[in-house]
């Protein structure tokens, strides 16, 4: 099938290209849409397993900790495009999954300290109550001092 471009655009982020197109022989016009490929890093597992960067895992967690708190799902996406986006730009084949761990946490502790606390107790596995006692006095130490 022949077919012209009749316009393009690119979305606010520059990821996506949006090309209305006429076809040559029957003059339908459609829309494509044509999605950068981003290469994304091989996670490593704490056991040595090796599986795909997956986006919606990090996504899920960040939703959990975030339940029941004031923030919009678009805030929630732009962390974890953020997080995408750090580990697409190290250029690295594989990071391990303590690395995606760590930005996370990194990320999410500017967002809600609520939320936070809860991404880290699950994330850090703390094996008693003065662990978190010790975490959760840091996070107001940090917060009054700003």
């Amino acid at each position: 099938m022949e077919n012209k471009v009749i316009d393009s655009r690119t979305n606010k982020e520059g990821d996506i290209i949006r090309r209305r197109r006429e076809c040559l022989s029957c003059k339908d016009r459609f829309t494509t849409y044509e999605r950068l490929e981003k290469s994304l890093p091989f996670i490593v597992k704490k056991d040595g397993r090796r599986e795909e960067f997956n986006r919606e895992k990090i996504l899920d967690g960040v939703k959990k900790a975030c339940q029941k708190r004031p923030i919009s799902i678009e805030k929630i996406e732009a962390l974890v495009d953020r997080v995408e986006q750090y580990f697409v730009d190290q250029g690295e084949k594989e990071i391990s999954a303590v690395a995606v761990g760590e930005k996370v946490v990194k990320e999410i502790y500017h967002l809600d300290d609520v939320a936070y606390v809860r991404f880290a107790s699950v994330y850090r596995s703390f094996k008693d109550v003065n662990e978190f006692m010790v975490e959760l006095k840091e996070v107001l130490r940090d917060k009054q001092g700003t």
